[in-house]
């Protein structure tokens, strides 16, 4: 059925009641973008400036006030990450930075029965109790909802934007086996801000999206990281994996990385790109245990081989940089779960959580973090529920299960932290006890 538009005081609403983002919108309109993955983040938001959008990455970092002020417009039983990410564009609206009459608002959603898909009506309903509902909501997603207008990618822009990820993913995977270890303090950081400019830059010219040349930027940037002066003390490596937003963005869990880092510890963070084949990979696991779907199972089997292909390259090129540890691609951290849980537990972060804690572990990273907000239900059951049958397989895993929601102790949580420190159990490695 073709959408019919209404207008009124210079506003268009579609059918639903909401504000639509025009393709005439994007010369004067400023779309503002919650921060989760800093590098990666960046790399994209440079990638919608290229495309003629002018974008806003918010980079709050006082969490309590976020989550405050989050809280005047979205229930306090509502998951942890909506009210931050809420709380953070609000924040931003109401900060008279913007003129709120020339910005729209992106929000990103997974499509699948995770509240993740549910935050955009959450905002929505959250601009109309405060009398914005002409600033337009616009969804980022790869399953085609609430298209808008003036907001539209084809395959060619997710193909490009699946690139950003790979080099998001490797130039953190690399940044964290240098930083706690710098001879120089601040050099890691000041080269992936480098990377990140340049990599941005690149990500529209066809000629530099070629594996060819994408191959010669993987070891460019290893070369780059390579270079750092270290010191050769030893440290713990502690991994952190759980909800995608909270695992990822610091405004979401207090700091995390920061925070082990100036405590001791080496930061293990899986990647961006395997929870994205992740989420593809749900219309795979439907058609093996139900039959069901035969033509999205083939087309998502196809995406997920043409986009895994790109960590097969990284893999063999951080195999000839023996300093820096490589990393799991997604079919290698499908085949961990065997044993442990089904295919099948695909609702929020679902098998996937596990599949990343035995990445970690089949990686020497003993000590794990399982970072859990409030209010997402699946992965309670699935982080706590996992938890004993990954001891009873690898009794020297050092695992620790830490909540974040707007009321909990930032106190708390660091002393459950700190007893995981203190039990490192690496035996290659010195245990650094926090004073």
């Amino acid at each position: 059925m073709k959408e019919t538009y209404t207008e009124k005081d210079g506003v268009l609403y579609n059918s639903k009641g909401d504000a639509v983002f025009t393709e005439e919108m994007k010369k004067d309109y400023t779309l503002l973008v919650p921060n989760m993955c800093s590098v990666h983040f960046t790399m994209l938001v440079g990638y919608f400036g290229s495309l003629g959008y002018n974008v806003d990455l918010l980079r709050e970092t006082d969490t309590k006030s976020v989550a405050e002020f989050g809280l005047r417009f979205v229930h306090n039983d509502t998951c942890y990450p909506a009210i931050l990410v809420i709380g953070e564009l609000l924040r931003a609206v109401f900060s008279g930075k913007y003129d709120t009459h020339r910005i729209a608002l992106v929000i990103s959603q997974t499509g699948g029965g995770c509240r993740a898909s549910n935050y955009m009506f959450l905002l929505k309903k959250a601009l109309k109790k405060a009398d914005l509902a002409y600033i337009p909501v616009l969804s980022f997603n790869f399953a085609g909802l609430d298209q808008q207008p003036g907001f539209k990618f084809g395959f060619k822009h997710y193909t490009e934007m699946i690139k950003a990820v790979v080099y998001g993913d490797l130039i953190t995977h690399l940044k964290n086996q240098c930083e706690p270890y710098e001879l120089k303090k601040g050099e890691t950081q000041a080269l992936v801000d480098r990377w990140t400019a340049s990599l941005a830059e690149e990500l529209t010219d066809r000629k530099k999206m070629t594996p060819e040349y994408m191959t010669q930027n993987y070891r460019k940037i290893c070369d780059s990281f390579a270079a750092i002066g270290l010191s050769d003390i030893k440290k713990p490596k502690v991994g952190i994996v759980g909800e995608i937003y909270v695992k990822c963005a610091p405004l979401g869990n207090n700091n995390l990385e920061r925070f082990l880092v100036e405590n001791g510890a080496e930061v293990c963070a899986p990647g961006l790109m395997n929870f994205l084949l992740y989420c593809f990979y749900g219309n795979v696991a439907r058609y093996h245990l139900y039959g069901e779907g035969w033509l999205k199972y083939k087309v998502t089997s196809y995406l997920i081989n043409k986009f895994q292909k790109l960590e097969y390259i990284v893999q063999d090129v951080l195999r000839d940089y023996p300093q820096f540890r490589n990393f799991s691609t997604f079919d290698e951290c499908h085949e961990m779960i065997e044993g442990i849980i089904s295919e099948g537990v695909d609702m929020g972060e679902g098998w996937f959580l596990p599949a990343e804690v035995m990445e970690l572990i089949h990686d020497g990273v003993n000590n794990i973090v399982l970072t859990q907000p409030f209010g997402c239900l699946p992965n309670h059951i699935v982080a706590k529920g996992i938890m004993k049958k990954v001891r009873e397989i690898y009794p020297d895993a050092n695992l620790v299960a830490v909540d974040y929601d707007a009321s909990a102790s930032k106190v708390n949580q660091e002393n459950r932290l700190r007893l995981l420190l203190a039990n490192a159990k690496d035996p290659n490695e010195i245990p650094v006890i926090p004073q």
